[in-house]
């Protein structure tokens, strides 16, 4: 079964924060104010930063649960 991880498209992002705001599991960092950077172990895949983001620029890509 595969599961659904956020990705930071990190040359377009904006580092506004909406993303950070929304996750519910804090996997979602502004390093140094640059761009958003999500923690893969603490993403669930719920999709909530993607909807948030107001740059489009956050998508959700299958990963392969490990075994």
């Amino acid at each position: 079964m595969k599961k659904r991880k956020a990705v930071v498209s990190i040359r377009e992002c904006v580092a506004c924060g909406c993303c950070v705001k929304v996750c519910p599991r804090n996997a979602i960092t502004i390093p140094k104010g640059i761009y958003a950077d999500v923690n893969r172990d603490l993403c669930v895949g719920c999709g909530m930063c993607a909807k948030e983001c107001p740059a489009s620029v956050i998508t959700l890509e299958a990963v392969q649960e490990k075994a």
